[in-house]
């Protein structure tokens, strides 16, 4: 048996042996004070998700004209609790009125109301209304107008079994050259829903990984203030969540933009079916992994 290796053969095994190191190479791990951060931050997404978005108990779409609603069969939009016949949201284009009935007990800003118009959530002083312990207000995506209705009594909070992240590794905090647009650019994004949204964009945040060059644009945020990035890269097939996650950054300074993709997490999509969340753009699907960030359980999918 010839165990002579050619030039073509030890280059290969050279190549594979530097790919293998690439791979197993130890994670950056961080100091105690990015870690005390980095706790903080993700206990903030926690609340959040706890106080927003788990209580969730319904997303009614409104039709033109009336729509009545109660926990009643006949009502056009089925409420999870109240009194069977609670009253009727009166659609006019994107405007609504809401007209209830005496046994609702509803209130607004703490006082009873039968006739009220609804202030929807793209506005100022948002219109909330408390019927026992549901909360509900008007959302309007598009063309689309609905009633969002959350319990605070909800069971799914204290059924909440936290969220899971990958070890932080600080090789996926990098230092993004910040390549602002002309004002005129827009990108389509996507939704849960089905809907494309053309979407003004404030500039590229353009990087590397392991050698790698990355583009990421930006939905239209102030790099003032800082960004806001929907993506998802090669670990959507199999760890987190598939329609991408979410990133927001500190502000631009000096051209340049800070992305520690440790803080990568998922939209509240990912544990509600009653949010309206944007999915990655074209622009933002990675070919390459980025294994730091929150993980996806898809064993409690919602979507």
């Amino acid at each position: 048996m010839n165990w002579k290796i050619t030039a073509i053969g030890a280059g290969l095994l050279v190549l594979f042996a530097g790919l293998l190191a690439a791979s197993e190479a130890p994670a950056s791990k961080p100091d105690a004070a990015y870690q005390r951060d980095y706790e903080t931050w993700k206990a903030e997404l926690t609340g959040d998700l706890k106080q927003n978005w788990l209580p969730l108990a319904g997303l009614f779409w409104l039709k033109q004209g009336e729509n009545s609603f109660g926990t009643g069969e006949g009502n056009a939009l089925v409420f999870p609790k109240g009194p069977a016949r609670a009253g009727m949201f009166e659609r006019q284009g994107k405007e609504v009125i809401l007209q209830l009935a005496p046994e609702a007990r509803a209130t607004v800003a703490g006082k009873g109301v039968l006739t009220v118009k609804l202030v929807p959530d793209t506005e100022e002083n948002t219109t909330l209304v408390e019927m026992g312990s549901l909360r509900f207000h008007l959302i309007v995506r598009g063309e689309r107008v609905g009633i969002r209705v959350k319990d605070v009594a909800s069971e799914a909070v204290a059924k909440f079994q936290g969220l899971v992240f990958y070890p932080p590794d600080l090789d996926y905090r990098v230092i993004a050259k910040w390549e602002p647009s002309d004002g005129k650019k827009t990108v389509d994004v996507p939704n849960v829903l089905g809907d494309v949204s053309p979407t003004p964009v404030s500039g590229t945040a353009v990087f590397k990984i392991h050698g790698q060059e990355v583009r990421l644009t930006d939905l239209g945020e102030d790099p003032a203030k800082g960004l806001f990035f929907v993506f998802n890269d090669a670990t959507s097939k199999t760890d987190t969540y598939p329609g991408g996650r979410f990133l927001y950054t500190d502000p631009v300074v000096n051209g340049t933009v800070v992305l520690d993709f440790n803080r990568a997490h998922n939209p509240p999509c990912a544990v509600t079916a009653y949010a309206t969340c944007p999915l990655a753009p074209s622009e933002n699907r990675l070919p390459l992994a980025i294994p730091v960030g929150e993980k996806y359980d898809r064993g409690h999918a919602r979507h």
